[in-house]
């Protein structure tokens, strides 16, 4: 089953460092083994506000004990460090199970 983590990045102090120092933050994550799938989302503005949260990323992994195992990488811890230096606005991280429950229809 697999295993995703989902991270939350506040609105940064500065959105043009966020972007900077996220880029490399990416590469840092491509080199650490096991992660099956990693994409990243930006909310979007609702009534002319900005969203609490500026970025959203999610990573699968074949299953919790593959993201326990990759968590223990130096690679991963390399990422880890990388954090403070991007995100101003806090992180939030959720872990969790995929289900599939079903699809919608093509047409």
């Amino acid at each position: 089953m697999v295993h995703r983590m989902v991270v939350q990045y506040g609105q940064p102090t500065d959105a043009a460092v966020f972007e900077e120092r996220y880029r490399e933050h990416i590469r840092l994550i491509n080199e650490a083994p096991g992660v099956l799938r990693y994409t990243v989302g930006r909310p979007a503005a609702r009534n002319g506000e900005p969203p609490a949260t500026y970025l959203v990323a999610e990573l699968d992994f074949e299953s919790a004990e593959a993201m326990a195992a990759t968590m223990r990488t130096p690679e991963w811890a390399a990422a880890g460090e990388d954090v403070p230096t991007f995100a101003t606005g806090g992180v939030s991280v959720t872990f969790f199970d995929l289900e599939d429950v079903g699809t919608t229809p093509a047409g």
